[in-house]
């Protein structure tokens, strides 16, 4: 799974060829490319064994068995590496399971990580900061897919390289790219079943929690930037707020972003100098972290985007009350 950074680097494994969707079509416009990757992540059931890796040389794995009707999904996601836990995600519902403690987190998610996890078609700026084209073709995990080169048109965000199942659209492949092409991450389907005879109503008893097991609940409420006394005296071109939330008994507030396809959080929290030593910038593959004391405050800028992008949302951060 693991490329060699001079291989990826390249258009990746496959061949060049034809520029047009493989349909008889003329080439589609990005809207169209990514529509078609997010419908069918709501619409195919699948199972799989999924693998991460980074530059900076971590990876992990995951099997997922997906169910969707369309409307409703439901997923279960068994650690391959790491920590032993299992994640059940039933809309915006997720469960997770540590059975070293018998512990169940349950927390709820408006975003269930998709990709590509489009903003409403009247609310998205995609077309204005990203152009694709087709650039060939290949196989991944025994399907045939397109490779579609997703570019930003400018430095506030990085570009993608995406394999997409032939027939269904199906993300089967992703990497994150730098502006050099580098690759900062990738994930792929090292095995999967399409169309698998995997159903929601199993999966949906598997998540009753046993008996004897603790039950850890997220004090996370949803809130506003506005009500919480916080705004950006100018926007981050592209990126709009989808979503707020605190955390109470910690007394964070998360203010998140998104362009359509990058998301960038912004953690808020009263600023401690026994804890918050340094302001500085950090990466892990393709996440970058920011942070910054503002005030009295200290703030921790993270998202797949490069790092002027999380210090331009830093430097616009501002109290208001």
């Amino acid at each position: 799974m693991l490329l060699a950074a001079s291989q990826a680097s390249a258009a990746g494994p496959g061949k060049l060829a034809d520029p047009r969707p493989g349909d008889g079509r003329a080439e589609r416009t990005v809207g169209e490319w990514l529509a078609r990757m997010h419908d069918a992540s709501r619409q195919r059931n699948y199972i799989g064994t999924f693998v991460v890796s980074s530059s900076n040389g971590s990876m992990s794995s995951a099997r997922i068995w997906h169910a969707c009707d369309g409307v409703r999904q439901v997923e279960r996601i068994e650690a391959l590496s790491g920590e032993r836990r299992s994640t059940f995600r039933r809309d915006e519902e997720v469960l997770t399971f540590f059975p070293e403690t018998k512990t169940v987190r349950s927390e709820r998610r408006e975003a269930l990580g998709l990709f590509p996890e489009l903003l409403k078609p009247d609310e998205t700026a995609i077309p204005e900061f990203y152009k694709a084209k087709r650039v060939g073709s290949d196989r991944v995990a025994g399907f045939d897919a397109d490779i579609v080169q997703v570019l930003p048109k400018d430095a506030l965000r990085f570009g993608y390289r995406i394999w997409s199942e032939k027939k269904s659209g199906l993300v089967v492949k992703l990497q994150t790219v730098d502006e050099a092409g580098r690759v900062l991450e990738q994930a792929a389907f090292s095995e999967l079943q399409l169309d698998a005879p995997v159903r929601m109503d199993k999966l949906a008893q598997m998540m009753a929690v046993p008996d004897g097991w603790r039950v850890e609940k997220s004090d996370a409420v949803k809130t506003t930037a506005a009500a919480e006394g916080w705004g950006l005296k100018t926007p981050v071109a592209g990126f709009k707020p989808t979503s707020c939330y605190k955390r109470t008994a910690e007394g964070i507030v998360q203010w998140i972003f998104s362009d359509g396809l990058a998301s960038v959080s912004l953690f808020v929290e009263e600023y401690d100098r026994q804890r918050h030593l340094q302001e500085g910038s950090f990466a892990s593959g393709a996440t970058h972290t920011v942070t910054r004391r503002v005030q009295d405050w200290w703030v921790t800028a993270v998202g797949e985007v490069p790092p002027q992008t999380l210090r331009a949302f830093s430097l616009s951060l501002e109290r208001r009350k």
